[in-house]
């Protein structure tokens, strides 16, 4: 039961972290708020992924310094009708990803644009570029999850996707989380030093 609140409370502060960042003009500063938002979660919330004694909670994430031009609106472009992707999440199910739409990079690639079945539904888009090994976790990072409130704007038609908030999910801090990782949808051979690194 205790762990069931405190996971409700981590998901009601960081869908708020987002709240705050929607709410400050300029994208930068709201990037700070969202860094230092994260490095408070991270360093002393009963859900944190990280190990007790893990430098990271005294030091902070680290992150690639923001860069403005790694911000831009994309339209969603229309997809084929195909079959879910069946993702293994452990304790919490089979988790069904609907393909709803492709976004375009102007930096190069695309990512598929999926549609998540739990959590009452959300957008979801991982990122997997070329700093995946080198620079950032093996498996990828996410850029947009908004099940947990990271949603940056958009209209019907388009979406806000700003790479500096690329994130890892909590399975490369802790094994005990089995995320959905990037399927080679949304794998581009573009180096992306922007947002979390190692």
């Amino acid at each position: 039961m205790i762990s069931s609140l405190t996971l409700v409370d981590w998901r009601q502060r960081v869908a708020g972290l987002y709240d705050a960042v929607r709410a400050q003009p300029d994208p930068h500063a709201g990037w700070d708020l969202w860094r230092t938002g994260r490095d408070e979660l991270f360093a002393s919330h009963p859900q944190t992924p990280l190990a007790a004694d893990d430098p990271l909670r005294g030091s902070g994430l680290p992150y690639w310094p923001y860069d403005p031009a790694l911000r831009f609106d994309v339209e969603l472009e229309p997809v084929p009708e195909s079959e879910p992707r069946l993702v293994d999440a452990g304790d919490d199910g089979t988790i069904q990803m609907h393909p709803i739409g492709r976004a375009v990079l102007p930096i190069g690639g695309t990512l598929d644009v999926w549609w998540l079945r739990q959590y009452g539904g959300g957008i979801f888009i991982p990122l997997r570029d070329g700093t995946a090994g080198d620079g950032s976790y093996g498996g990828g990072r996410y850029l947009l999850d908004t099940a947990k409130g990271a949603w940056l704007g958009g209209t019907d038609r388009t979406l806000t996707l700003d790479l500096n908030f690329a994130y890892h999910p909590s399975c490369r801090y802790d094994p005990r989380w089995q995320c959905p990782l990037a399927p080679p949808g949304n794998t581009i051979d573009v180096r992306v030093e922007a947002g979390e690194r190692l």
